[in-house]
């Protein structure tokens, strides 16, 4: 039986408000640690996730969950869905707004929905299977920008770029793409998906990280490359199809 993805979308949205509850109050309040890899994460992180889980399993029990701060839950072998509470915690941490929310839907191991919150901004992309990507409900499509020399292109860390062997690919960013800005996280993905920003390369990603981006672009009329590094972890190349194409010969496989 295939998937109500109208539906699905609706509960994505539930409990991403129900993570606002919790985020919003917190931000610029709340002390930071250090995860065993050494990433950031805050309560707000757990918070946020705990009522997402809650929301998401109450509304489909039979459905697995794959958090970032509290892992696997329930069946894994039919539509599972993929959370990351606060993508960007370090620009939470530092009080700064350009962070969001990732609620993603999986069926047979392939993205189908996506939802990118932004709470600070009150900005939501949601989009779905042959259903477009939609901004406060609004329809939006990514830029259809062609010429790098004019484009604005957008980077994840440089240490990401380090971490999956395409640092010369960065620093060839550097040299000839004029505008290069480093909107990064979860944050510069969403500019993708308005237009603001033509494309975007992003290194070093959990599943978390890139499960809603690669269901949203392409509906929202763009194209979405996805690599693996030697890590196992994901790389993305989003934005404008014609940009996505020569971004891609920059890199080294």
């Amino acid at each position: 039986m295939s998937l109500d993805l109208a539906a699905a979308a609706r509960v994505a949205e539930a409990a991403a408000d129900r993570a606002r509850t919790e985020i919003l109050p917190r931000f610029r309040r709340v002390a930071t640690e250090r995860k065993s890899d050494g990433s950031p994460v805050t309560e707000a992180d757990r918070a946020a996730e705990r009522a997402i889980r809650e929301t998401l399993r109450e509304a489909r029990p039979d459905w697995g969950i794959l958090g970032e701060e509290y892992g696997e839950e329930g069946p894994a072998d039919g539509p599972v869905w993929v959370v990351d509470p606060i993508d960007g915690t370090i620009a939470f941490s530092r009080g700064i707004p350009l962070f969001g929310t990732i609620v993603a839907l999986l069926e047979d191991g392939e993205p189908v929905l996506g939802l990118i919150d932004l709470p600070t901004l009150d900005e939501r992309y949601v989009g779905f299977r042959a259903g477009g990507c939609r901004r406060n409900g609004e329809p939006v499509r990514v830029s259809d920008a062609e010429d790098l020399q004019t484009a604005v292109v957008s980077h994840g860390d440089p240490f990401c770029f380090a971490l999956a062997g395409e640092m010369d690919a960065y620093l060839r960013m550097a040299r000839e793409i004029p505008t290069l800005r480093g909107y990064t996280d979860v944050f510069g993905h969403a500019q993708v998906l308005g237009g603001s920003v033509d494309a975007m390369v992003d290194f070093s990603l959990n599943l978390w990280d890139a499960a809603a981006t690669q269901v949203l672009v392409p509906e929202a009329g763009g194209k979405c490359i996805t690599r693996t590094d030697p890590q196992g972890r994901l790389g993305l190349i989003l934005g404008s199809p014609k940009l996505v194409e020569q971004l891609t010969d920059f890199l080294s496989s």
